[in-house]
C-alpha cells in the first residue's frame, strides 16, 4: 500500500505542474511531495538492505513513465521529477543511514530537510528551464513543514499499527 500510495502523490504532483505550472509547486511540496518524503523512509526500513536503492529508482522512474502515459505534454516535468527525486533519495539515504539508531521521527525530519533542500532546487530548475528563487525557497519550506506535518501523522498511525 506505501508503493501505491507514494505513486499516485508523486504521479499527481508532476500532472498538477504539468496543468497549473508552477504556482502549484509549494501546494504540491505541502501535501504530495511531504507526504512521498515520509512514505521513502518508510520504505528504507522496509527494505533495508533489500536492493533498497534499485528498487527505489524503479518507484521513481515508475512515477515518471505514469506522468508522462497518462499527459505527453508533461515529459519536461517527468524528467525534473526523476533527476530531482533520484538525486533528493541520494541524500535523504545518506542522512537518513547516518541516523541510525535515532528515533525514527528524528531520521524522517532530518532526512527531509536535506532532500527537500535538493529536490526543491532541482524540480523547477529543470522543468522550467530557469532558477525561481521565490519557487525553490516556497517549495522548501513547504517540504519541511508539510513533511513535518505527515511524520507526525504517520509515526501516529505506525505506532498504532505497531501495537506501541
Amino acid at each position: 500500500m506505501t508503493v501505491f500510495i507514494f505513486l499516485v502523490a508523486i504521479v499527481a504532483a508532476n500532472l498538477s505542474v504539468a496543468y497549473f505550472g508552477p504556482v502549484s509547486t509549494p501546494f504540491n511540496a505541502f501535501f504530495l511531495i511531504g507526504l512521498d518524503l515520509t512514505l521513502r523512509d518508510k520504505l528504507h526500513e522496509s527494505w533495508h538492505g533489500r536492493n533498497l536503492p534499485l528498487k527505489m529508482a524503479g518507484l521513481v522512474c515508475a512515477g515518471a513513465v505514469i506522468t508522462y502515459a497518462l499527459n505527453r505534454n508533461s515529459g519536461m516535468i517527468g524528467v525534473a521529477s526523476v533527476v530531482a527525486f533520484s538525486a533528493a533519495l541520494l541524500v535523504d539515504w545518506l542522512i537518513y543511514q547516518g541516523m541510525w539508531g535515532k528515533p525514527r521521527w528524528k531520521k524522517m525530519f532530518g532526512s527531509n530537510v536535506g532532500s527537500s533542500l535538493v529536490d526543491s532546487v532541482l524540480f523547477p530548475t529543470i522543468a522550467f528551464g530557469v532558477i525561481m528563487p521565490e519557487i525553490i525557497t516556497l517549495q522548501f519550506l513547504a517540504k519541511v513543514f508539510g513533511g513535518g506535518l505527515w511524520i507526525w501523522v504517520l509515526t501516529r498511525r505506525w505506532r498504532c499499527a505497531d501495537g506501541m
